[in-house]
């Protein structure tokens, strides 16, 4: 027998461990960045960020998305020093459906005497008036789309009930069939929005039906507000409580975002699949079998949890840090392809182009993220250039 290595680099990552089904498919955001982009922009370019508008406003630190599919584009490369800067280069790129959501309530903190944040209350407010706005503004004049905003609020009420009972009750005589009963008085906004506030947050809604496919059940996510001292939260926070927000209103083409969601799943499988450890020769000596380890410890009588071993694979919660927005746009026809996208459908209205791909499936619901790592050496002020953005049909592809 010729000679046989005495290591090799492990596999699979011992970061990411236990290696189990995520708790929801609406992934919860777990920590946020202290600086937003536009601060980065500021800091790292001064005077020629402020000259293009880029201010230091309170924003919301996260968009949920849904993942459209994937095609191809020709950028100008404008990062410096590399060997393809100010050259033509084609990219893998991921269409994701940004319908508008509605900003349904604020939830306040405080500091405990252990100085952990703790809730006051959350204020709510009927978001009937911003799906109407939403519906007339970005898809009634889409010569695709079918549903009038009386229908899109119906199928939005039941979703939302879906989400949370306490928001929504039946309602048959009503213009809707639903009505939202959680509107919060003067005295309840009083109290929550009091003085010892250390912190405001964004109870927001996404709209579903405004999707390119059938989906029904809204998700809601609390994004943190941004700003730079907790007054100017609060009145940005009063701002735009019942409204409704795009894209454009939380990011900028060119800049950088963390992408945050649950994998594809693929069930109970081996270690060959799960880890790529090596399969062993079929010969007598391993009659036993050969996709598998080939021991699991150094002794009898434990097992070692850092050997691969057969289990869920997929279906995790993952974040993946500083993909690049290639584009934002209001008209998803621009950057729909030719019969739809392959198990999703078309993107009617607001959309978000990233660079390379992103976790999970099609329609899976996503959360873009202001960066918390960010790359200091490259803070772009603009997007590439986009030469040839394709169109072409991915059926059969």
């Amino acid at each position: 027998m010729g000679h046989r290595k005495t290591h090799a680099p492990r596999h699979g990552s011992l970061g990411v461990r236990p290696r189990k089904r995520a708790e929801d498919l609406t992934p919860r955001i777990k920590s946020w960045p202290e600086k937003s982009w536009f601060d980065l922009l500021i800091e790292k370019h001064g005077e020629e960020a402020l000259k293009r508008g880029i201010t230091r406003t309170p924003v919301l630190l996260a968009y949920p998305v849904y993942k459209a599919g994937m095609t191809h584009a020709i950028i100008v490369e404008d990062r410096p020093n590399t060997p393809f800067t100010g050259k033509e280069r084609f990219i893998p790129v991921t269409v994701l459906d940004a319908p508008p959501i509605v900003v349904i309530g604020l939830r306040t903190y405080t500091r405990d005497y252990n100085g952990a944040l703790r809730a006051i209350g959350e204020v709510w407010r009927n978001p009937v008036d911003a799906v109407i706005k939403a519906v007339e503004d970005l898809y009634v004049s889409n010569p695709l789309w079918s549903l009038s905003p009386r229908d899109v609020v119906r199928k939005y009420l039941l979703g939302l009930r879906k989400a949370n009972h306490g928001l929504v009750k039946p309602d048959p005589d009503g213009d809707y069939g639903f009505k939202f009963i959680a509107e919060s008085g003067e005295d309840d906004v009083k109290k929550v929005l009091s003085s010892d506030i250390v912190d405001v947050r964004a109870i927001v809604t996404t709209i579903p039906i405004l999707a390119g496919f059938g989906k029904k059940k809204c998700e809601v996510f609390e994004i943190k507000i941004h700003g730079e001292s907790i007054d100017e939260k609060i009145k940005y926070a009063n701002s735009i409580w019942g409204k409704y927000l795009t894209p454009f209103d939380v990011f900028i083409e060119g800049q950088f975002v963390d992408v945050i969601g649950v994998t594809k799943g693929h069930g109970f499988q081996g270690v060959i699949k799960r880890f790529g450890v090596k399969e062993l020769p079929r010969w007598h000596k391993h009659r036993k079998g050969s996709r598998k380890v080939g021991s699991r410890s150094p002794a009898f009588t434990y097992s070692m949890s850092e050997v691969p071993q057969a289990g869920q694979m997929g279906f995790h919660r993952r974040t993946e840090y500083n993909k690049r927005i290639v584009r934002i746009g209001r008209d998803g026809y621009e950057v729909t392809v030719k019969g739809g996208f392959l198990h999703y459908g078309l993107v009617y209205g607001p959309y978000i182009v990233i660079k390379g791909s992103v976790m999970g499936p099609s329609k899976r619901v996503l959360v873009l993220r202001h960066p918390i790592r960010p790359d200091l050496k490259f803070i772009p002020l603009s997007s590439p250039q986009v030469v040839y953005f394709s169109l072409e049909s991915k059926q059969g592809a």
